[in-house]
């Protein structure tokens, strides 16, 4: 049986972004209830190299729709990463399980084999679709969402694997 390109990428995806949603709103409730300035929990970092979180969810929604995108010949929305609040990440987050829902399985068809070419910040970069959700996509936005996730953890809010899994 071939693999399912859509299977493959948008479910996961977007249920991974839905658990997002959640633990972003347990933020805010979290900053809400202990009257911690919201931008001090969105600003938040574990080193100071490392992108707040903020960027954090803006780096999961762009590789979460640029993948979907590329992979089905198509060029992604654009989004000004200026969101800031937690409201303003929460509506980026649906935005983005909103384009992903455009998609269906036939804009995926061949996928598998298609280069995909696009760049980063630091090189150019190719394979083919598979390879593409496998090893790009899918482990960038996993590793964002739990970036996200483990700084709200670190900052005191109560969120758990239930959480992160979509499990509650």
């Amino acid at each position: 049986m071939p693999v399912s390109m859509y299977r493959l990428l948008i479910p996961p995806t977007v249920r991974v972004l839905g658990n997002l949603v959640a633990i972003l709103e347990k933020g805010a409730a979290h900053c809400e209830a202990k009257k911690i300035d919201p931008l001090v929990m969105t600003g938040s970092r574990l080193f100071p190299d490392m992108f707040p979180l903020s960027r954090q969810v803006q780096i999961a929604t762009d590789v979460a729709k640029a993948g979907a995108a590329r992979l089905a010949g198509q060029t992604p929305p654009a989004y000004e990463d200026t969101e800031k609040t937690f409201p303003e990440l929460i509506a980026r987050v649906h935005r983005t399980i909103e384009y992903l829902g455009t998609f269906r399985e036939e804009h995926f068809v061949g996928a598998e084999q298609r280069t995909v070419a696009w760049k980063t910040p630091m090189r150019e970069m190719s394979m083919p679709g598979i390879a593409y959700v496998q090893d790009w996509v899918t482990p960038n936005v996993f590793f964002h969402v739990t970036t996200t996730y483990n700084l709200l953890r670190h900052n005191g809010v109560e969120v758990g694997k239930p959480d992160f899994l979509g499990m509650k």
